[in-house]
C-alpha cells in the first residue's frame, strides 16, 4: 500500500513539473514584442528573431535613404546627394 501511495505521489509530481514548464518563446507575438525564450527551441527561435529585427532594421534604413536621395535629387542638393548615395550602399543590401 506504501509503494502505491509513493507511485501516485511521484506520478502526481511529474505531470505538475510538466504543467509548469514555460512555452520555448512568445508564439502569440511577434519577433519585435517578444521579450522571454526559453530552452533549446527558444534560443533557435531568438536567434532567428534577432536576424529578422537586424535586417527589418537595416532595411528600414534603406527605404529612408532611398527616400531622401530623391528628396535630394529634386532639391539638386549634390551633397545630400552624394551622402544619401553612401548611405544607401552601406544599408542596401544587394540583390543579385
Amino acid at each position: 500500500m506504501f509503494n502505491k501511495c509513493i507511485s501516485l505521489f511521484l506520478l502526481a509530481l511529474l505531470t505538475a513539473c510538466g504543467a509548469t514548464q514555460p512555452l520555448p518563446y512568445q508564439k502569440d507575438r511577434p519577433p519585435e514584442a517578444r521579450d522571454q525564450y526559453s530552452g533549446a527551441e527558444g534560443l533557435k527561435q531568438q536567434q532567428q528573431d534577432q536576424t529578422y529585427l537586424m535586417n527589418k532594421e537595416l532595411a528600414d534604413k534603406c527605404t529612408a535613404a532611398k527616400i531622401d536621395l530623391a528628396m535630394a535629387e529634386q532639391e539638386k542638393n549634390t551633397s545630400e546627394i552624394h551622402q544619401q548615395i553612401e548611405l544607401i550602399n552601406s544599408h542596401c543590401l544587394s540583390e543579385d
